[in-house]
């Protein structure tokens, strides 16, 4: 049976969290792993960043070959980044022993990944490969989906629920609502624009895989 695990590493650690370094303001939110060929290509949000900065900052390092601005939008800017996967033992761990990143979010600090991995023993190999390349690893939560294609909720990862569950319970969809974004993110300990966009990425996979797959059958 497949894992789902959530994991947390220390943004010095590893290649990408390097590349990616940051002023204690911004978060970065991945969108999507591309494989291309050989190499594995990650779109990612960044948030509330000095983007000339943050450009010159990734640049500078010898394993980006490039990063490309696709898209900005509500103050956050989407890009790609074409860097040698091979030099990042995180990545490169989690593809060889049949991982799937399913979300991922960095700070200044800290990213935290949720990956789910074929089986037990493959989340043990990932885990015994960082301790040989000394990365510290905390495995926060580990979880059997209920559908293999579905993950654990229908499809939300586990920030997507924590986060859309804290809403409900504190009455963010009520009339008057009872909690802002701000208020939100202040008890998860992310952004305002993270909370934002985990709900309506929650939302979207509800409705996609609740009911939408009904409809279809």
């Amino acid at each position: 049976m497949s894992v789902i695990a959530d994991l947390r590493i220390p943004s010095s650690q590893f290649a990408l969290g390097r590349i990616l370094s940051m002023r204690s303001e911004t978060s970065i939110e991945l969108e999507t792993l591309v494989p291309i060929g050989e190499k594995a290509v990650p779109f990612f949000w960044v948030y509330d960043a000095d983007k000339d900065r943050f450009l010159d900052s990734v640049r500078s390092h010898d394993a980006v070959e490039s990063i490309t601005e696709v898209d900005e939008h509500d103050g956050k800017i989407l890009f790609g980044l074409d860097w040698h996967i091979a030099d990042d033992v995180v990545f490169r761990s989690i593809h060889e022993n049949a991982g799937h990143i399913l979300e991922a979010t960095g700070t200044t600090d800290t990213w935290e990944f949720e990956c789910r991995f074929e089986k037990y023993e493959d989340l043990n190999d990932f885990k015994q490969s960082c301790r040989d390349a000394r990365i510290d690893v905390d495995v926060h939560r580990i979880y059997n989906p209920t559908k293999p294609d579905a993950g654990p909720w229908y499809g939300l990862t586990i920030r997507q629920r924590e986060t859309l569950l804290l809403a409900v319970e504190e009455g963010y969809y009520d009339i008057p609502r009872r909690i802002t974004t701000v208020e939100l993110a202040d008890r998860l300990g992310v952004s305002d624009q993270a909370v934002t966009e985990r709900l309506r990425r929650a939302i979207v996979t509800l409705v996609t895989n609740a009911l939408l797959e009904v409809e279809s059958k």
